[in-house]
């Protein structure tokens, strides 16, 4: 029986025969619950595939070419009415941040994110192990480092470290936390989004819940285990709140639709079938939107923590 990747104790099964829904990825995978600590996850030892050859072979399946998918994306994320989508959506990426000082955004993928928080006032680099995003990250002038953050070592600290919806990425999220301690200033704030294992669409879609998302994600986390996280690896809690993204929704609904093990999904980056969704969902379903996240069964965490000045 496989131990807890955070205090190390017994697990017990949690949910079975879990498939990747998005890139058809092959096989099915477990889920295990802590018995002690309660944080819900991956097996991971179980997997033998090298993650970052899995990264590179599936992550963003064509994300890098110059599609309707990627075009139009790309165009809302850079248009003022963007701000306005985040105010009645949610912001889960911290876009509607603004700021100053030293900012690394650890899985900055091709570098999309940097180039917002660069508009919003930061100075900005990024790091990623997929040598692929490095590049196109790199095409638009940013400084991104392509190696795992246990081995990054920077030469000055910086202010801000951004893990939006990576921390579920890792194996082991409290080194990873301890990496992020160890590269920011005293006083430093990290912000992390991710997936809320407590959501009520996990209960709804069931397996096809789109934050199962099988074998990348590892760790499944609610507020208590995160908070938890954080406290023991050095951080205090500032702020935190849920948010329900409707795009999270609508390729639920799309998975439960449409997916089948072991082939990609390509009706998620349908435009038009997001879009019409997006949009339904959000001016249809507010209220219940609203009422979730405000009860803390929201879909994604968001949370600002600053780093203790010293760690009891």
């Amino acid at each position: 029986m496989p131990n807890c990747l955070f205090c190390k104790e017994k697990l017990s099964k949690y949910k079975e025969k879990i498939y990747d829904t998005r890139f058809g990825v092959e096989g099915s995978f477990d889920i295990y619950k802590c018995n002690a600590c309660g944080l819900v996850q991956l097996w991971s030892y179980l997997m033998s595939i090298d993650s970052k050859s899995l990264y590179e072979t599936y992550y963003n399946f064509g994300g890098y070419k110059k599609g309707l998918y990627t075009i139009l994306r790309t165009t809302f994320f850079f248009n003022p009415l963007y701000r306005l989508w985040m105010f009645l959506d949610g912001d889960i990426s911290f876009y509607a941040k603004r700021g100053r000082g030293r900012l690394i955004d650890v899985g900055c993928n091709e570098g999309r994110s940097l180039r917002i928080f660069k508009n919003s006032g930061f100075i900005v680099e990024g790091l990623d192990f997929n040598e692929r995003a490095g590049t196109e990250a790199r095409k638009d002038g940013f400084i991104v480092y392509t190696e795992y953050l246990d081995d990054f070592q920077p030469k000055k600290l910086y202010d801000v470290v951004v893990l939006s919806n990576v921390l579920e990425h890792s194996n082991s999220p409290k080194e990873m936390l301890n990496n992020v301690n160890r590269i920011l200033k005293p006083g430093g704030l990290v912000w992390i989004s991710c997936p809320n294992v407590d959501s009520w669409q996990r209960l709804v879609f069931g397996r096809y819940w789109i934050n199962w998302h099988v074998p990348f994600h590892i760790t499944f986390f609610s507020t208590m285990t995160l908070k938890s996280l954080l406290d023991y690896t050095g951080f205090e809690v500032t702020k935190i709140k849920c948010a329900t993204p409707s795009l999270w929704i609508a390729q639920s609904i799309i998975a439960t639709l449409f997916a089948k093990k072991g082939k990609k999904n390509h009706v998620q980056r349908s435009p038009i079938l997001l879009g019409i969704l997006m949009l339904f969902l959000r001016f249809t379903f507010f209220p219940l939107l609203w009422l979730g996240n405000l009860l803390g069964r929201g879909d994604c965490l968001t949370l600002e923590a600053s780093k203790k000045l010293t760690i009891s």
